[in-house]
């Protein structure tokens, strides 16, 4: 998800209640609900679609989910002992707890990948043990109405905080319409699975707003892909010596490892071109990569 998200998840956790365990507990969830995504930094060195295959990957994996937390809490430890001896450290602060402060980082980090398995995107949750990709298929990549509730919830809590009202439990409403939202998605795509039962394999691929629809990428028998019933792709994987190409080029390697549903057109230029269903039509070349030459040709009798 975007990071917009993951930082209204943390504040919205820490409106619960648990912003009162520890001083610095709110950048503690805000900053840990996004610290996988330090990731990221991979554009400094990656060319071309490269970030595809790292992002999303080792940072998001079980011993990062630990680490990072840690390293996190520690630092917001120190900055509040620096701002101590220098006088600087606010007043209203509560005290700082380790403990607390590497739990609420901890629950923070926990939820970016939670979120980020909502996608058809892709997420390697078992990362360094296993690069196997997990997608959920519940939201498109940034989701308005989620903002809505998220927003909405965080600024009715902080205000009812001011007033001297009951802001926990509006909080915890919000969260508990934000799960009611999530479940309510990953039901209309399963029901959307189930009424394309003809294919051996459905993508539900949520929308940008209407949360309600889903974009059907269904895989045939013969590994074709279809959306809303029709077929992508003017060329057949077989057309072209993958596995040539992934050798020639550190761009199809990454390409491929990352895609979940490659197709091949052959553009009017003559240049072979792999894409991905779900991102199929965008062609700015970020889901894009082409084949090197001598590597591909066309099917006899096409």
């Amino acid at each position: 998800m975007d990071n917009l998200t993951h930082s209204l998840t943390g504040a919205l956790i820490g409106q619960a209640g648990l912003k009162k365990k520890t001083g610095l507990a709110m950048p503690a969830l805000i900053i840990g609900a996004n610290l996988p995504d330090v990731d990221a930094a991979c554009f400094f060195w990656l060319d071309g679609v490269e970030h595809l295959a790292f992002r999303r990957g080792i940072t998001h994996g079980p011993p990062a989910l630990v680490l990072l937390p840690l390293v996190l809490a520690g630092l917001l430890w120190g900055w509040d002992r620096w701002q101590m001896r220098r006088g600087k450290r606010p007043e209203g602060r509560l005290p700082v707890r380790f403990g607390w402060l590497y739990a609420l980082a901890l629950i923070g980090c926990l939820t970016h990948p939670l979120l980020d398995w909502m996608n058809v995107y892709g997420i390697r949750l078992l990362e360094p043990f296993s690069s196997r990709w997990f997608y959920g298929d519940v939201l498109f990549i940034i989701d308005v109405w989620l903002w809505v509730l998220l927003i909405g919830g965080t600024w009715l809590s902080r205000r009812r905080e001011k007033r001297d009202q009951d802001w926990r439990g509006t909080a915890r409403l919000a969260l508990g319409l934000c799960g009611l939202y999530l479940v309510g998605n990953f039901a209309i795509s399963q029901f959307d699975r189930m009424g394309n039962a003809a294919f051996v394999e459905t993508i539900s691929s949520p929308p940008p707003v209407a949360f309600w629809n889903r974009q059907t990428i269904g895989v045939s028998g013969n590994g074709g892909f279809y959306i809303n019933g029709e077929r992508v792709g003017n060329m057949p994987l077989s057309a072209c010596d993958l596995d040539a190409a992934r050798a020639q080029s550190d761009q199809v390697d990454a390409f491929l490892f990352w895609s979940r549903a490659p197709v091949l057109d052959r553009l009017e230029d003559g240049t072979w071109q792999l894409g991905d269903a779900r991102y199929y039509g965008v062609r700015d070349g970020s889901f894009t990569v082409n084949v090197p030459d001598g590597l591909c040709s066309e099917p006899v009798g096409s």
